[in-house]
């Protein structure tokens, strides 16, 4: 059995962080001295001691160290590392996205307003008959769930949609949690409508405004600019009812984003 301190030496962990674990419950001391209330390991912890300090230094909170200890088998842990795996990349991918708009506001300081210019044109949009699968989703990101589930069900009932696919946003404001989105798929006769998926008729729009986007969807922020000022000098229209957007070309059918073309439309109506 070591004292704290000749434990601190031979595991090259300092005395304040072994006291941390003990207080956080990760790794108790084997016993307590009841004289002298000194803190007692043995060897046979020093295993454990390595994981927590692996867990800690990929990521893992206090909480995440502590499941991962009790995991009662190596499927249960494998499963929780996965989860940190993906948890990491997301990070990571956020810390990408926050590095292109950094480059992109040097850009304008540099260059002054970016060069990238959207023209916003009307159009009418005629009803559609469609298979539409409507949900409150955790944010915008979380759509393409909703694409791979009616692709599974369009698959599984022999369903013949059309590649003419759309989304309609129905909150009116922008949300960042919490978003109603309800994704269209053009089908050629109406079906037998689920408790989720419906085949519905949507709702015509005799003046829509749309704008091309080209390259990827961080780019689809400065679309929206484009549309405020069109807007502010289009002052016989103001926006009315749900906003769509429809990806002609996405990840699913385009490798580089700098290729993605996306439309979006916002429904106009006379002021």
């Amino acid at each position: 059995m070591f004292k704290i301190g000749e434990f601190s030496k031979l595991t090259q962990v300092s005395i304040r962080m072994l006291r941390y674990y003990d207080e956080a419950g990760l790794l108790k001391p084997a016993s307590t001295d009841p004289w002298t209330g000194y803190r007692m390991y043995s060897a046979d912890q020093i295993p454990t001691l390595n994981k927590i300090i692996y867990l800690r230094d990929s990521g893992f909170q206090v909480s995440e160290i502590a499941a991962a200890l009790a995991a009662e088998n190596e499927t249960s842990l494998l499963e929780q590392l996965d989860r940190k795996y993906r948890e990491i990349r997301e990070t990571i991918q956020s810390e990408q996205d926050k590095l292109q708009k950094i480059e992109l506001i040097k850009k304008d300081i540099l260059h002054g307003k970016n060069e990238m210019q959207y023209q916003v044109f009307i159009k009418s949009i005629p009803a559609c008959q469609v298979l539409s699968l409507r949900r409150v989703l955790p944010d915008y990101y979380a759509e393409g769930l909703l694409w791979k589930e009616m692709s599974r069900f369009a698959q599984e009932n022999r369903i013949q949609v059309s590649s003419d696919t759309f989304s309609i946003y129905h909150d009116r404001e922008y949300k960042e949690t919490d978003v109603d989105v309800e994704i269209c798929a053009p089908v050629k006769k109406p079906g037998k409508s689920t408790e989720d998926f419906v085949f519905r008729l949507t709702e015509p729009v005799p003046s829509m405004a749309c704008t091309m986007v080209y390259g990827p969807f961080s780019n689809i922020a400065g679309a929206y600019l484009s549309f405020a000022d069109w807007l502010q000098k289009n002052v016989r229209f103001q926006m009315a009812g749900q906003s769509r957007q429809i990806v002609h070309r996405g990840p699913w059918n385009e490798e580089d984003p700098k290729n993605y073309l996306t439309e979006i439309q916002i429904p106009l109506e006379s002021a």
